[in-house]
């Protein structure tokens, strides 16, 4: 009787592991089911998530395509607008008209910088601008952001000053004078009394450049936020104008393109401090050969303009012959090759329109009267596009670029440079 109780203990042990080990290999079963159905959801995630990133990145790319090309169309009529301010400004005006016409070039100002920036926030965040970094005479360089803002300083009553010892640093000379130049305009407009310093101090093998101002300071809730798109805080500027809230922005992204820490410091009431650390460079810097003196006068120089748009060709043959110089207007090669052969004087001067219609390129004129006359010209080449392959090509040709819009002193300048 006791084997039996023992042999049916045995099976009853034996069917309880049985029934354990079912138990465990169904819940095994039901687990491997939810593991594979949450691994073919992620798969459908992940998947998901590569089309979504791909079509931002195309996005993005069709932003910057469309930015660059509207930029250009954008700018093509700004330009005609500024040269035409321009040589109205000059004309024998009222009181009234000269102050309507300074409002006017303000305006046209405002829109250019805003046009301006936003492509190149455009090709920062697609990271189409690459540094080409290079020895840059720090000096030289503040001298010249110094010199050009003194002038809005004492309009306003304030002090302007650089300090610091005479570095050459490594960095993009374009990018890091961009920089310096949106630091100091972004104190000028902020600050009305008082004065604004860049102070530049080593720091073992960096430097840090450092512009101070007595401005109104920034709230520590803003001081993030100043770094952003459009925000422009509750601060006046000149004029009573908060400005257009891209200065900071566009700071950021350059000196992270750059590698080179920026920092705020600010105290409401007392003042801001924007650092920014740039690795010293042991490589000196190329000096420029010093420019002959500029002459003042462009009586008789004849001027040949070649542009395809008719507004900026308009506004470029008035303020030419304001400037006292004679101005021939085509608006392609054959224009120009059936006035030589009818005669027309060769000119002392070309201004070409790079992008001309139909694809043609401005730079085909200078081509040729090289070839007629076996002599190259002085050549200013005019366009919206800040591409690298047309600044080289225009520099192959011995010619001088100009980027539109044209600022009108700037074209007087290189003129006269060209003729003297």
């Amino acid at each position: 009787m006791a084997h039996v109780e023992r042999s049916m203990d045995q099976q009853g042990g034996a069917y309880s592991l049985f029934q354990t080990a079912t138990m465990l290999e169904g819940r095994v079963r039901a687990r491997t089911e939810e593991l594979t159905g949450l691994m073919h959801r992620l798969e459908r995630s992940n998947e998901a998530l590569v089309a979504a990133k791909e079509e931002a990145e195309n996005a993005n790319r069709s932003k910057t395509r469309f930015l660059a090309a509207a930029g250009h169309d954008l700018l093509q009529p700004l330009n005609a607008a500024r040269l035409s301010a321009s040589a109205l400004a000059d004309l024998p005006l009222g009181p009234e008209a000269v102050a309507i016409s300074g409002r006017i070039e303000r305006g046209l100002q405002i829109i250019e910088d805003l046009i301006k920036t936003l492509l190149d926030i455009s090709k920062l965040d697609a990271g189409v601008v690459r540094p080409a970094i290079g020895p840059v005479a720090l000096s030289d360089l503040l001298d010249g952001i110094v010199a050009s803002f003194r002038p809005l300083a004492e309009r306003k009553g304030l002090r302007l000053i650089a300090r610091g010892p005479d570095l050459v640093v490594a960095s993009d000379p374009m990018l890091l004078q961009r920089i310096l130049q949106n630091l100091v305009s972004n104190a000028i407009r902020y600050t009305r009394q008082g004065g604004v310093l860049v102070a530049v101090r080593r720091r073992g093998t960096a430097c840090r450049i450092a512009v101070y101002d007595t401005g109104c300071g920034i709230a520590p809730a803003e001081r993030e936020l100043v770094f952003e798109e459009f925000f422009r805080g509750g601060a006046e500027g000149e004029g009573g104008e908060p400005g257009l809230g891209l200065g900071l922005s566009i700071v950021r992204r350059m000196a992270v393109a750059l590698d080179h820490p920026l920092d705020l410091a600010s105290r409401l009431g007392r003042g801001t401090r924007m650092g920014l650390t740039v690795p010293v460079s042991l490589t000196p810097p190329e000096r420029a050969a010093a420019a002959t003196p500029l002459a003042t006068r462009l009586t008789g120089a004849r001027v040949l303009v070649v542009e395809n748009d008719p507004s900026t060709a308009d506004a470029l043959e008035r303020l030419l012959r304001a400037w006292d110089a004679e101005v021939r207007i085509h608006r392609d090669l054959a224009g120009v090759e059936a006035a030589l052969s009818a005669g027309m004087a060769l000119p002392d001067l070309l201004v070409l329109d790079y992008h001309l219609d139909n694809g043609a390129c401005g730079l085909a004129v200078a081509a040729h009267l090289q070839a007629r006359t076996g002599a190259r010209l002085p050549v200013i080449v005019t366009t919206a596009n800040h591409g690298p392959q047309i600044a080289a090509e225009v520099a192959a040709l011995g010619g001088h670029l100009v980027h539109k819009p044209v600022r009108p002193a700037q074209l007087r300048a290189l003129l006269t440079y060209l003729l003297a």
